[in-house]
């Protein structure tokens, strides 16, 4: 059982990478920002208890040619963001450069810039990944409102790839069975199974549902995975769109 959960959580690790390069703008954060949000609504309607959330959306800077171009991108990044923690590191085929936002008691920004040392042109992508461990009414606003689609416009030169997910659990203390939260998990977001793995403790659906608008092959927009420690011990539920990102 071990074997299959690592393998399961491998192909998707593989996936993201695979499919941002493959997909392109097929998956833009057009209305990605409001995924967080729907997930969000479906842990509290299923007393999940919320334990980290991500958004992670990358561009590949198709339209810089050069080295220089893309050193004059993050002179642009740090005029906009100059309280952030910016660092530079570099190895004799590459260097990237990271930038952190200031200390926040509900979420970290985090800006990556990876460029290689090679003749025109360039390879150089953008990261941008936004995080915490707590969901309520202030995050919810960041993601709704203005300024977040505003902080995508002053990163980004065109259609980012993106990706939302959480992680939560359900307390020891709830006898719910792994296949009964997925079902109402399902239901919630009104989703259409596409395939799973399925085990006594372990369950991973791949689904598509009408909620979300970023897809992948076979319009699957939904992964759900949910893990049980048995009796007596909590289970672990994770959500992501298009694919899960968060380990579990």
């Amino acid at each position: 059982m071990q074997r299959k959960k690592k393998i399961f959580l491998s192909i998707s690790l593989m996936m993201i990478v695979g499919l941002i390069a493959v997909l392109g703008s097929r998956i833009t954060a057009a209305s990605g920002e409001q995924d967080l949000v729907k997930i969000a609504d479906a842990f509290q309607t299923e007393d999940i208890l919320l334990e980290e959330w991500s958004f992670y959306a990358r561009e590949h800077l198709v339209d810089l040619s050069t080295e220089k171009e893309v050193q004059e991108y993050v002179k642009e990044l740090q005029q906009k963001f100059p309280d952030w923690d910016w660092s530079r590191s570099a190895t004799s085929d590459k260097w990237e450069v990271t930038a952190v936002s200031p200390t926040s008691k509900h979420h970290t920004e985090m800006l990556q810039i990876m460029a290689t040392h090679t003749k025109q042109p360039v390879n150089a992508y953008i990261v941008y990944r936004v995080s915490g461990n707590e969901w309520n009414k202030e995050m919810e606003s960041f993601f709704t409102k203005d300024q977040f689609r505003n902080r995508l416009s002053d990163i980004f030169r065109g259609n980012p790839t993106v990706f939302s997910g959480m992680k939560g659990s359900i307390s020891d203390k709830i006898d719910k069975a792994v296949p009964t939260i997925a079902s109402d998990l399902m239901e919630i977001f009104n989703a259409k199974e596409i395939e799973a793995l399925k085990e006594d403790n372990f369950m991973s659906v791949s689904a598509a549902s009408p909620m979300f608008s970023n897809s992948i092959a076979e319009d699957m927009n939904l992964q759900i995975g949910i893990r049980s420690e048995g009796l007596g011990g909590k289970t672990t539920i994770v959500v992501g769109t298009p694919i899960i990102t968060i380990e579990y």
